[in-house]
Formats: C-alpha cells, structure tokens, sequence
C-alpha cells in the first residue's frame, strides 16, 4: 500500500466497511487524529426514517475522516490495521484536499426549505428572509432529521395549516424536536417531546434553546411519560412520524393521548402499509387526510368524543 504523497491542506482517508464495522473504523479514525469523521452510502442503499432510538447505518457504508495535511499516513494506515480493519476494509484511500473550508461546503449544500405557506427551516450559516413568517432554525443531520426527509415534510406541511394557539401538542417519536418547534412557533401552549433515544431528547433541547424556545419543550422518554398522570398525557394534537410497525403497535396508546376533537397525524409509512395502519386505528374511523409524497404517506385522524 502506498501511503505517502504530497500534501495538500487537508488530507482526507476513507475506509469502506460493513456495517458491523463502523464504529470500530470511526473510533480508530479519531484516535489517529481525524478532526471529523463523516459517515457516507457505499453502494447506495437508501435510509429511510428510523425507528425510535436507531440510528442508521448502511450494510456497506464509507467511513471518512478529514486530517491535517502533513499526518503521517503511515501511523493512520498502522491504527486502523491494529484495529483489525486491514483485512475488513474493501479499500483504503488518501485524498488530497486543497485550500477549502470543508465543513463549511458541507453546510452550503443546504438552503432554506418552505413547507406549506409560513413555515421554514433555515440553517444556522444562513440569515433567514425577514419576509418569512415562521422560521425553524435548524442544521442538517443523520441521526435525527432536519424536515429534507419527505415523511417529516408531510407533517410540517400539517402543521402549517393548522391553528394551534392555546392548544397543547404532542411530538412522539421526537427525533430532533422539529415538529415540537414548528408547533411552538404556530402558538402551542404546552409542548411535550418524547423519544425512545435520549440523545434524541437533547438534540430537542438544543434545538429549542437554538429557537428561543428555552424550556418551552417539556422531553420525556418513553417511560416517564407512561408514568405521568392520565390528564397529562391527552392533547389537542398527536404527531408521530416512526415507521408503520410502530405506529401499529402504539396505536392504543396514542389514541390514549387524545382529547375529544384532537387531531392524530401519522407519517413513515409506505403506500402498501397504509390500509394496515388505518385498521389498527379503527375506533378513530377513516382518516380525515391521506397524503402521498415521494413514496410516503401521511394519515390524518380526528378524535370524537367517543373514541377514547
């Protein structure tokens, strides 16, 4: 292997592993020095929204850490084989990279994005129309969503056509807490978050204290919200944007969450999944909404007195 070359400003290694292997490739990165590490699609597999309390991963994933420009190629190509990824790793590369602020090129590929009317999600390089109603201040990530993915557009778009001033709502399944914050900025009152993730949780707290929302969002994992008084655990407005398995096992209890009139907005599920996930809903009747979007469908379900 040839692990030496001229250097440019920043020297970038990629290590394609499985996907048993990816923590170990991101750890033997950083203890070689790599100032980020960057997680990339090898062969590309598609990841959809993930479960509660996942992250996701593809089978055969790249694994990128960015170095200073004279690190020793040697000693970075000695970690990850002390690692074991010697005899994992399809392949091994050096890439020069010269004279760019790289984190900042990875910011710029996101601009600012309009669901519905009023609605925006304007990442924090950018400075945000005046002109724009509502603004969600929110940065790109893998883990827990930023509204690119269409099953959380659906649901922004919902929520922009609703008016939510003095009703309380219900983010589950929270992820990034960008629904929760949507909900505040459209005038909800009380606002609860809740994910199976608590790392999920915190980036819902960062994220609205990033949104002036400092101790608006009340976070819960999944239990202590269980534990909560009945009372406490019925809104106006129930979002869940999982995936269809879930939303079916949850049903009973997400009806739970709902007050006479409230509304229950469904998202993370495939055309093929919706009639399943309508059964499990039965006692709500038929959908108030049946949206589609890139191959995602959103259900919109509204509670009568009797249902609950």
């Amino acid at each position: 292997m040839n692990v030496t070359g001229d250097n440019g400003d920043w020297l970038q290694v990629r290590v394609s592993v499985d996907e048993a292997r990816v923590d170990e490739a991101e750890t033997a990165l950083l203890e070689a020095g790599a100032h980020a590490v960057t997680l990339l699609d090898a062969a590309d597999v598609p990841v959809h929204e993930p479960l509660p309390g996942s992250t996701p991963i593809w089978p055969q994933t790249i694994v990128e850490g960015l170095f200073e420009a004279d690190a020793d190629r040697s000693t970075v190509a000695g970690v990850l084989a002390d690692a074991g990824l010697d005899q994992t790793a399809a392949s091994l590369q050096f890439v020069e990279l010269a004279g760019r602020d790289w984190e900042r090129a990875w910011m710029d590929q996101f601009k600012p994005m309009r669901f519905g009317r009023n609605l925006w999600i304007c990442p924090s390089h950018l400075e945000p129309d005046p002109d724009w109603p509502l603004v969600i201040r929110l940065d790109p990530g893998l883990a827990f969503g930023s509204g690119t993915h269409p099953t959380t557009a659906l649901c922004l778009e919902w929520i922009d056509s609703l008016e939510l001033d003095g009703r309380d709502a219900l983010d589950f399944g929270c992820g990034s807490g960008v629904l929760a914050i949507a909900c505040a900025l459209k005038g909800a009152t009380r606002l609860v978050a809740v994910d199976h993730d608590a790392q999920a949780l915190l980036a819902t707290e960062d994220n609205a204290v990033r949104n002036r929302l400092d101790g608006r969002i009340e976070t819960l994992l999944p239990e202590a919200f269980q534990q909560q008084d009945a009372n406490q655990r019925r809104f106006d407005l129930v979002l869940a944007n999982i995936l269809a398995a879930p939303l079916v096992e949850l049903a009973p209890q997400l009806i739970q969450c709902l007050r006479p009139g409230a509304e229950l907005v469904l998202s993370g599920i495939l055309p093929e999944q919706a009639e399943g996930v309508i059964a499990a809903y039965q006692r709500l009747g038929q959908p108030l909404d049946m949206s589609e979007q890139d191959g995602w469908v959103r259900l919109v379900f509204r509670c009568e007195a009797s249902a609950t």
